[in-house]
C-alpha cells in the first residue's frame, strides 16, 4: 500500500488496522508458541540428551525421542502451511504489485533483501545447514538490518561518503 498507493496509505492504515495487525500476529504467535513446547515437554527421551544444534530447536529434539513423532510432524507441517506458505504467497503477490508499479530495478532493491530472508525460513535444509542458518537469522539478520536500511537512505550515504573521503584523503 505504501509503495503502490502512497496517497491512500493514511486512509487505509489507521489505528484500528494497526491494532488488528498486532493482535493477529500475537494470536498466531501464541498458537505457534504453545503448540511446540506442549508436545516437546511430553516426549520421552531414551538416547543421549546432547542436541546437535546451537539452540534447543524442536526438530533437533525430535531425533532424541523414543516414541513415534509422526503426529507431531504432521502438526508441524500444518503449522508451516499456515505460518509460512500463506504469508509467503501474500508477500510474493504484493511484491509483484510493487514490480508492476515501480519497475524492475527499484522493485529489486526494495524487495530482494526481504524475500531472501523469507526464503531462508521456508526452504528445507539439512541439519548442518540449518544450524548455520539459525545463527544467521537469529543473530546476524537483526544485527545487520539497521545497517542495510540506513545505507538505503540517501542522507546516510552522503554522510558515509564524507567520512570515507576524510579517512582516505591524505592530511594537508
Amino acid at each position: 500500500v505504501a509503495i503502490c498507493f502512497p496517497l491512500h496509505y493514511p486512509i487505509g492504515m489507521n489505528r484500528r488496522v494497526y491494532v488488528l495487525m498486532i493482535l493477529e500476529s500475537w494470536a498466531l504467535g501464541m498458537v505457534n508458541f504453545c503448540a511446540h513446547p506442549g508436545f516437546i515437554l511430553h516426549i520421552h527421551y531414551c538416547r543421549s540428551r546432547a542436541i546437535n544444534h546451537f539452540f534447543c530447536h524442536v526438530p533437533a529434539m525430535l531425533i532424541l525421542a523414543c516414541r513415534d513423532s509422526q503426529v507431531y510432524e504432521y502438526t508441524v507441517f500444518v503449522c508451516m502451511i499456515l505460518f509460512l506458505v500463506f504469508p509467503f504467497v501474500g508477500i510474493v503477490c504484493s511484491y509483484c504489485q510493487v514490480l508492476i508499479t515501480e519497475g524492475r530495478k527499484k522493485a529489486y532493491s526494495t524487495c530482494s533483501t526481504h524475500l531472501t530472508m523469507v526464503t531462508f525460513y521456508i526452504v528445507p535444509f539439512s541439519p548442518a545447514e540449518e544450524k548455520v542458518l539459525a545463527v544467521f537469522y537469529t543473530i546476524l539478520t537483526p544485527m545487520f538490518d539497521p545497517v542495510i536500511y540506513s545505507l538505503r537512505n540517501k542522507e546516510e550515504m552522503v554522510a558515509l561518503g564524507k567520512v570515507t573521503q576524510r579517512i582516505c584523503s591524505p592530511e594537508k
